[in-house]
């Protein structure tokens, strides 16, 4: 969709002036647009039929550049993405509630210690994030909305940062939650030993 979205709005336009665009939003790093996929994917939406190659050249000995636009077909994706996108909720993947589901491995002061540390690192990036909102890059360089968006970024971040705390507050304070803290809890025993549970159904 980023493509698409991009290749409409600047076209007719080399892939070059693609990528530069993407990476002056930072999309490789919250769209999961990484740049060295840029020009496989405007071949491959070309291929498909949603790009049309309108121009090739070449300036010296510089590599050729391809000139792109939408195509009709290409018109009626973007805007289904887009509006599957706007209109559907779609959480995003986060590595960090994997190991917070194993919670119980970590000894009680290194939970604690790595949350407080997320905290740290969360409050680096909100205050990242307000002065970009501030700056004169955003407000000067970029459309409003982009803004806009760090605005969403940092309040993600801060309610993040809160919830941390909280838990934190709790694994400091003594909240039971370890296995050995909690023999008679449902699953916890086969989740300690690693071994199955027998089925109380089985005859």
């Amino acid at each position: 969709m980023m493509i698409l979205g991009l290749v409409r709005w600047m076209q007719p336009v080399h892939g070059y002036d693609v990528r530069r665009e993407l990476l002056s939003w930072g999309a490789d790093k919250w769209a999961n647009v990484q740049p060295g996929s840029i020009y496989h994917a405007l071949r491959k939406l070309t291929e498909e039929g949603l790009l049309r190659a309108v121009a090739t050249e070449q300036v010296g000995a510089r590599p050729a550049r391809t000139t792109y636009e939408v195509t009709t077909k290409g018109d009626d994706e973007f805007e289904t993405l887009l509006r599957n996108l706007w209109w559907g909720l779609s959480e995003p993947l986060d590595p960090f509630s994997a190991a917070f589901s194993f919670l119980p491995a970590m000894p009680r002061s290194e939970a604690a210690a790595a949350l407080r540390n997320r905290v740290n690192l969360l409050r680096a990036n909100v205050a990242s994030m307000r002065a970009s909102i501030e700056s004169d890059w955003i407000r000067n360089a970029k459309p409003v909305h982009v803004s806009w968006m760090f605005e969403l970024w940092a309040a993600r971040a801060e309610a993040e940062l809160s919830w941390c705390e909280r838990i934190a507050e709790r694994v400091e304070s003594g909240v039971s939650y370890l296995p050995a803290e909690l023999e008679s809890a449902e699953g916890w025993p086969g989740w300690r030993d690693g071994e199955e549970r027998p089925d109380p159904n089985a005859h």
